[in-house]
């Protein structure tokens, strides 16, 4: 069965710092996300329950957000919905997580994680640096801001059994699942 996602492009406004954030619902099948940007890049995913219709997206106070964000919006949604259908493994939108100078770190070498391939948390941590880290590693897989986008959800324990995912360990396995069965090196090639 093709799943066909649809975006529902509801405008909400936040402040956040001095940035507007401009919010937007894509719908998937491992349930709606709730996208966040601002004019500098996505800042937020957020995995809810159900399908998009039915997510309500708090009322925000702030400044009106810019074309910039929602251009950013537009383009990770289109790239959202070719992920789910198989037709992107390589996500090419501006980030703008918030986060301190080691999670940041780790998210940089976590992006370069190929889809379809998982790496330890330990080798996550070597990667960004701090070899014997691998404790922190999993604390800034739990507080990513981006799932999907950046890709927590390829890191497993050194002994290869699944660890944690703050969107259940069900969307973990169809994440995985459905990067193995995507023809990544063709769709990267593509998209370079």
């Amino acid at each position: 069965m093709i799943f066909a996602p649809s975006t529902r492009s509801l405008r909400q406004i936040a402040a956040i710092g001095d940035a507007a954030v401009s919010q937007t619902v894509v719908d998937t099948p491992i349930g709606a996300l709730v996208v966040e940007a601002s004019s500098a890049g996505v800042t937020r995913v957020q995995f809810t329950d159900g399908a998009a219709s039915d997510v309500k997206l708090g009322k925000r106070a702030g400044a009106p957000a810019s074309s910039d964000a929602d251009a950013v919006l537009r383009d990770v949604a289109v790239q959202l919905q070719s992920y789910f259908t198989g037709d992107l493994a390589l996500f090419d939108v501006p980030l703008d997580p918030a986060g301190t100078a080691f999670q940041l770190a780790v998210w940089r070498a976590l992006v370069k994680v190929p889809a379809g391939e998982t790496v330890s948390y330990a080798a996550l941590a070597a990667q960004a640096g701090s070899p014997k880290a691998a404790r922190a590693v999993g604390l800034a897989m739990g507080a990513n801001p981006i799932p999907v986008i950046v890709p927590c959800h390829r890191v497993v324990r050194s002994d290869g059994s699944m660890g944690g995912f703050g969107g259940g360990l069900w969307r973990k396995r169809w994440l995985l699942e459905h990067e193995v069965s995507l023809d990544a090196p063709a769709l990267q090639a593509v998209c370079a």
